[in-house]
């Protein structure tokens, strides 16, 4: 590995500063999960660490005045999947955080670094796309908000430029009527990266109509993804097992699967179309689906 020079800054704002003096030198790191194996790997050799692990405005969790949620950067998955707040806001987010990896990862991974890594088979953004999170980005020009179904744009790769940090995740208030569930089509164990995962929020009326709805699928594609042609589908529609079926069926046409050691890429295509359907279905029955391949466990909105 490359020797580097490690910079410790107590702010946001000394953070930028270091990334603009050192330009494409220098790295931001927070938990080091990711980008401790990059720069074992040589895949990333920066001259210049900028550690993010003691500023304390990229910490914490808060409910927003409007019902809302922010989660910052520096954020540990740990913490994320133990917070009141998290919990509070939608009992499947905090689920979600609590399916990543192993508690050893969760307790030194954050919730940031695991956006901007942009992995597509990671459990936060496909869930965080389906609350319709947005990403805050910060420069030493200002800031911007992102929202998370345009924030991955490859492989490994974000909106997120040069001089630019990540700041915080931010999400909306939930609909009383909106329910929520996350589901990891499992190869092998727990732990494991998902052969396909489908996370989906349904709200419904009093008549039974979609009134609204997200599906967002990870491993399926070089990025996560929403599948807007199943959700077109369902809009406005009187639901039923059979019309779910048939908008379960239009995903195959949206992913972009690889053939790797979880599975073809066409049998992947298969599961993205199974996985969305029973997704969907335990919605609508607002049931809780458990098994040895995969799991769902839905909830409503809680304020």
């Amino acid at each position: 590995m490359k020797t580097f020079d490690y910079h410790t800054p107590t702010t946001s704002d000394e953070a930028i500063a270091l990334l603009a003096q050192y330009g494409d030198d220098a790295h931001f790191m927070a938990g080091g999960t990711s980008m401790m194996l990059l720069m074992q790997q040589g895949l990333v050799q920066p001259g210049h660490v900028v550690g993010l692990r003691g500023v304390t405005d990229l910490k914490g969790i808060s409910r927003t005045s409007d019902g809302g949620l922010e989660i910052r950067a520096t954020t540990s998955h740990r913490q994320a999947e133990t917070s009141s707040d998290v919990f509070a806001y939608c009992p499947t987010l905090a689920e979600n955080f609590a399916r990543v990896a192993t508690i050893r990862i969760r307790n030194q991974g954050t919730v940031g670094g695991n956006l901007v890594h942009a992995d597509p088979a990671q459990d936060p953004p496909s869930m965080l796309m389906a609350l319709d999170a947005e990403a805050v980005i910060r420069s030493g020009s200002g800031e911007r908000s992102v929202p998370m179904d345009e924030f991955f744009t490859d492989y490994f790769e974000t909106v997120v430029q040069e001089g630019e940090l990540l700041t915080a995740v931010r999400l909306p208030a939930l609909a009383a009527n909106a329910r929520t569930c996350y589901v990891k089509f499992l190869p092998r164990t727990e732990d494991d990266y998902a052969t396909v995962a489908v996370a989906a929020r349904l709200q419904m009326d009093a008549n039974g109509r979609c009134e609204d709805v997200r599906v967002a699928l990870g491993s399926a594609a070089p990025v996560p993804m929403r599948a807007k042609a199943v959700e077109n589908a369902l809009r406005g529609q009187t639901l039923t097992d059979a019309i779910i079926d048939d908008a379960a069926a239009l995903v195959t046409d949206e992913v972009d699967p690889i053939d790797d050691i979880r599975g073809s890429a066409g049998y992947k295509r298969a599961m993205a179309r199974v996985w969305t359907s029973r997704a969907l279905k335990s919605l609508l029955n607002n049931q809780s689906l458990n098994g040895k391949h995969g799991s769902l466990i839905p909830s409503r909105a809680r304020g």
